[in-house]
């Protein structure tokens, strides 16, 4: 309960400083400029963030015009589609090109052999040395013609098919875009959503093991109100360095949202995961911050982990119940901790703490 109000108080602290900012720089108290400086005061969009500092810094002030250019680039649902619309035009239009020199030289081709089957009569028929000659030498320019062309469409088809591979490059990075954090770089909810719901449908039907580590940052809040957004964004980036650090490239980091972070673990025995979870503990507990800007030392950050290990049966919502469970018991026996289902703290959860 707890939790929850905090989370309602920090939501209600960044719709007010929303409307300030819209009241302030007289700007229409629209949802969409709602949108975007809500997800600015959260400090959880670097690269929202990024833009409108550039502005700001730039011009000291920014228009209706820009900020509309802010939410296409980085909150617009369609920015991604049109991505996608646009890398799938250019696909058709190389499409097209090639098959219409195809249909060419087919065409070319065809005359040719017709060359050929007028060449072969006339022969026929000739009977002077200039006579065969003269048929010989349309036969070679064909022949030339024909060379030349089915070089030209070779060529063209080595361009479009290193075109096509860059394009194809261009909806990777666009589909890594969508299933990605930009702030930490981690998969963000939406791969994390994906990726789960694959690895418990494998472990339903391998019987392989499979277990979740969820983290969540100590007392971040009053860390972020006490020195502010700019730094709450290093401290999630310094738990996303020590979480790649610390797994394997078959494990699978995400940013559940907030302060929290979901590691899936393929194939890792609940020992293994507590091993990992670890690991991760203490690479963050071993790390000072310091405040770029003022070379001030903030100190260290803690981190609490729960572990659960997948059982036969075990659904998305049940894995994850679990773990989330064994989380707040390490929160509330203490916080920068490790506890796993096994452990004798997890079998007297009740309620959940902040």
């Amino acid at each position: 309960m707890q939790e929850h109000n905090d989370d309602v108080a920090r939501s209600h602290g960044f719709g007010d400083l929303a409307f300030a900012q819209i009241k302030g720089r007289r700007l229409d108290a629209m949802p969409r400029n709602y949108e975007v400086w809500y997800t600015y005061a959260s400090g959880y969009h670097a690269e929202l963030s990024d833009a409108i500092n550039v502005i700001l810094s730039e011009r000291g002030a920014i228009t209706q015009e820009q900020l509309d250019g802010v939410y296409e680039a980085h909150l617009s649902p369609n920015r991604l589609t049109d991505k996608i619309d646009v890398v799938g035009n250019r696909v058709m239009d190389e499409i097209e090109q090639v098959m219409a020199m195809i249909d060419s030289a087919a065409g070319q081709a065809s005359a040719y052999g017709n060359d050929l089957a007028g060449a072969s009569a006339r022969l026929a028929a000739v009977g002077t040395p200039e006579g065969v000659r003269t048929i010989i030498e349309t036969l070679v320019r064909s022949t030339r013609e024909i060379e030349a062309n089915n070089k030209a469409l070779e060529q063209r088809l080595k361009a479009s098919r290193s075109e096509i591979q860059q394009l194809q490059e261009n909806l990777d990075a666009v589909r890594t875009e969508s299933l990605t954090d930009p702030l930490t770089s981690l998969g963000n909810r939406k791969f994390y959503d994906q990726a789960i719901t694959k690895a418990v449908a494998l472990a339903n039907k391998s019987e392989r093991p499979l277990c979740l580590l969820v983290s969540d940052i100590d007392h971040f809040k009053k860390f972020n109100d006490t020195f502010g957004h700019l730094t709450g964004d290093q401290v999630l980036r310094l738990v996303a360095l020590s979480v790649k650090q610390n797994v394997k490239t078959q494990d699978l980091a995400c940013r559940y949202g907030g302060e929290e972070f979901a590691i899936i673990l393929p194939d890792t025995t609940l020992r293994a995961a507590v091993t990992v979870a670890e690991h991760i503990r203490r690479s963050v507990m071993t790390k000072e911050l310091i405040k770029r800007s003022t070379s001030e030392n903030l100190g260290r950050i803690t981190i609490s982990l729960g572990v659960a290990a997948f059982k036969p049966g075990d659904t998305v919502a049940t894995l994850y119940d679990r773990a989330d469970q064994c989380l707040y018991s390490a929160k509330r026996n203490g916080r920068n901790r490790v506890v796993c289902e096994t452990d004798p703290e997890a079998e007297m959860l009740d309620v959940k703490v902040a």
